[in-house]
């Protein structure tokens, strides 16, 4: 499970520090710090590449196969398809129709007036335009909403199988110390309480996101720094599901998680790396396929 590897991993760190040296230099003390953060963010990436672990849960679960598969069929064959099919075939046609240069259609008497050239570049430019605003955007919040329900489904029956599997599901961050259970209020101040986590945690994740968005203008570091950040934001949003279910208060949440901060950045790292090869929409539907697989 996620602790043990986390907890094994911390063990071999403090087996190799543990002979007696002398008083370390900066330097040292600085690689000493560093390498048990690198050894977490390998066990966090290796954790989210388990791939094996989805067909295996897929073979025991038949409704976690329709879940995955229509996450697939949307968010690849009709997102990505649709988006395909866009930059390689009508995009094309419409710039072959109606090329970038208005005389190069022959008609060089209406070229010459300014008011048909402005007319000739909106046309070519707006028909291009309609078909995000009225497919692909519209499109987009489609998928994202659905594709947001699918995942809780898909998290509920990946619990489910392991229930069924007899694995320590009573464990929500396989650790003890996170998931042990405590006092909840009852009846309107249970209510009350769900509703300020959630809001709050909205707004923190919200005020996060903002600073992802900023320090990636940052020069020189600012790339680095937007993709650890968002490796972060990626694997928080993957567990929440996996917290929510178990009632863990947004308290422990955030107190596991910045206590295994470079796990959960490697964990998020193998999801975020599209958006630094591809376009925006690209993006989007590449780490829509790939989030159900975490």
């Amino acid at each position: 499970m996620i602790a043990d590897q986390i907890n094994h991993a911390r063990k071999q760190i403090r087996t190799r520090d543990a002979s007696p040296s002398s008083s370390p230099t900066p330097m040292e003390s600085l690689v000493s710090q560093a390498r048990p953060a690198a050894v977490l963010w390998l066990a966090g990436f290796l954790q989210a590449a388990r791939l094996h672990r989805v067909v295996s849960f897929c073979a025991s679960s038949r409704a976690l196969s329709i879940r995955i598969a229509q996450c697939f069929l949307l968010n690849g064959l009709i997102f990505l398809g649709s988006l395909l099919t866009l930059k390689s075939v009508v995009i094309p046609t419409l710039l072959c129709i109606l090329p970038e240069q208005c005389n190069e259609m022959g008609g060089h008497h209406l070229c010459d007036h300014t008011a048909a050239t402005a007319i000739y570049s909106f046309l070519r430019w707006g028909l291009v335009e309609i078909f995000y605003v009225f497919w692909f955007y519209p499109l987009y919040v489609f998928s994202f909403i659905l594709s947001t329900l699918w995942y809780n489904d898909i998290a509920k029956h990946a619990l489910d199988v392991v229930k069924s599997k007899s694995l320590d599901s009573t464990r929500a961050l396989d650790d003890r110390n996170v998931t042990e259970p405590e006092d909840q209020p009852e009846g309107f101040d249970r209510v009350a309480l769900g509703i300020g986590e959630q809001v709050y945690s909205i707004l923190l994740l919200t005020i996060f996101f903002v600073e992802v968005s900023v320090i990636g203008y940052v020069p020189y570091f600012g790339k680095a720094m937007n993709f650890l950040l968002l490796s972060l934001i990626y694997a928080y949003y993957c567990f929440e599901y996996k917290w929510n279910f178990f009632a863990v208060s947004l308290n422990k949440r955030l107190e596991f998680f910045e206590s295994n901060w470079a796990f959960f950045a490697g964990f998020g790292a193998p999801c975020v790396l599209p958006i630094f090869f591809f376009s925006p929409l690209t993006s989007y539907g590449l780490m829509a396929i790939l989030y159900p697989l975490s």
